[in-house]
């Protein structure tokens, strides 16, 4: 492609990571709302059995096409992507949703760092001034005080496994294989938390409204999401990508006063300008001061 077409595919990459920030921010009133009555694990591993279901019948032959080296990328990525979820849905339950939500959004944090040590990636000073600043953004929004116990150290550690995720991505996927990837990895994600929950048997929702919220949650947000993640990260080096979706908490909080009545507070908008901020900050400066080249690695 030429270097006006890389620029275009470039910003739609990173248009797409920011609607996936605001379809993921989009969800929390449905999920609080439906582990009231579907146990959490029981309804990770419907939503991305609902998923993989979608997504098989959309493209039944992409996995198919898939060489044996990039399924095995896959099936690593939906390990990691699975044993994240239920880590911080575990987190969960011994620490508070708004802490959850900031130890979480470290893996903004640990993304450069494993990029920078894995792929012998250098992290440029402006793009670690935006990290730093995404980062207390975060703490500025969801922080009301924190000490660090059980909950927040298996928290930490989803957020490590989130961004070892995004960081495979970056190397591993191409915009070719990203439907069959994405496929695979919704597959492992289903068979790990099903494979988590299936000791005590699964709960299914006995509400209308509850399967139109799993579907849309599966379908929508989990498989399509997940694609575009995919494809996205083709084109995007992974620290820039994670700076990107942590916007997810600002969108959540937005959601929270528009439809949740919620009200506008100080630490709503700094901190969520302050994230703002920190991803304007590597999409607007020229591209040679934010990343350097992001190698594909294979094992």
């Amino acid at each position: 492609m030429t270097p006006e077409q890389n620029r275009r595919t470039s910003l739609l990459a990173a248009a797409a990571l920011l609607a996936l920030a605001a379809c993921w921010g989009s969800t929390f009133f449905m999920i609080k709302d439906l582990l009231d009555r579907v146990p959490t694990l029981d309804f990770l591993a419907l939503r991305f059995a609902v998923a993989s279901l979608a997504l098989l019948v959309v493209a039944p032959r992409a996995l198919g096409r898939l060489s044996p080296e990039v399924r095995r990328h896959a099936v690593v990525l939906g390990l990691l992507y699975g044993l994240a979820q239920i880590l911080q849905t575990a987190g969960l339950a011994h620490t508070p949703a708004s802490i959850s939500g900031f130890v979480t959004g470290l893996y903004v944090v640990c993304t450069p760092l494993l990029a920078a040590a894995i792929l012998r990636t250098r992290i440029p000073r402006i793009t670690w001034a935006a990290v730093t600043l995404a980062t207390v953004g975060l703490g500025v929004l969801a922080l009301d005080g924190l000490s660090i116990g059980y909950g927040e150290a298996i928290t930490f550690a989803s957020a490590v496994l989130y961004a070892l995720h995004i960081v495979g991505l970056g190397a591993w996927t191409s915009a070719r294989d990203a439907i069959g990837m994405t496929i695979l990895q919704v597959m492992v994600i289903a068979a790990v938390c099903t494979l988590a929950t299936v000791h005590d048997g699964i709960v299914l929702p006995d509400r209308t409204s509850d399967w139109v919220a799993v579907g849309y949650m599966a379908v929508v947000v989990g498989a399509l999401g997940l694609l575009g993640q995919t494809w996205a990260q083709a084109h995007l080096p992974p620290t820039r990508s994670a700076i990107i979706m942590s916007m997810e908490p600002v969108f959540a909080s937005l959601f929270a006063v528009w439809l949740g009545g919620e009200h506008v507070t100080a630490r709503l908008l700094v901190g969520g300008a302050m994230v703002l901020v920190a991803m304007l900050t590597v999409e607007l400066a020229p591209r040679r001061a934010v990343e350097g080249e992001v190698p594909h690695i294979a094992v």
